[in-house]
């Protein structure tokens, strides 16, 4: 079986469902790939919040964000994405039409700096809470590092505990479906 990109397949879905002037976070800002990509939807009336524990993520993403866009379109936040719920403006709640996961380490950066679980299954939650209706929400998730397999199936089960009347959730792999590819799930929110 091919490999795909994920990354690209997450990219393809949001692109489908953004568009400018709508609210969109990056959970997992990381070296700001996401984080770009979502303000290139949404720009210039739109708004990308971007969530990372690492500053260097935060500092990284933001060089990069003020070489190719204007930096009133994003608010970054040096938080777990588990204080979602208190950091993103409450007039947002309901309103934000993609949220991006992208789990594990930083790359290029300090591997022992992980996503956990719980902050993840909080992050999960309240997004899905803050989610619009028909917005979507991506999670790439990676099990082949240490603490990945245990938080790869925590979301997976999360996601199997969603109502089914609320949500549709998919799942993506990487290459067949072997316990340590990475995959990415696909959360909507139906009407």
């Amino acid at each position: 079986m091919k490999r795909i990109s994920l990354v690209n397949a997450a990219h393809d879905l949001i692109r489908d469902i953004l568009r400018p002037g709508d609210i969109a976070i990056d959970a997992t800002v990381g070296n700001g790939h996401d984080t770009v990509f979502l303000a290139e939807q949404v720009g210039p009336s739109g708004h990308v919040y971007g969530f990372d524990i690492q500053q260097a993520a935060i500092d990284s993403t933001l060089e990069k964000f003020r070489q190719a866009h204007s930096p009133e379109c994003l608010t970054l936040i040096h938080a777990s994405h588990a204080d979602m719920d208190e950091k993103i403006p409450m007039h947002h709640h309901g309103k934000v039409r993609a949220i991006m996961f992208n789990l594990g380490y930083l790359p290029g950066g300090d591997k022992t700096v992980i996503t956990l679980t719980d902050s993840t299954l909080t992050a999960l939650t309240v997004a899905a809470r803050i989610l619009a209706a028909e917005g979507i929400i991506t999670l790439l998730a990676y099990p082949g590092h240490q603490g990945g397999d245990l938080e790869t199936g925590q979301v997976k089960n999360w996601c199997e505990q969603l109502d089914t009347q609320q949500f549709e959730v998919n799942t993506i792999y990487s290459t067949e479906h072997k316990d340590s590819a990475p995959r990415l799930f696909v959360i909507r929110k139906l009407r």
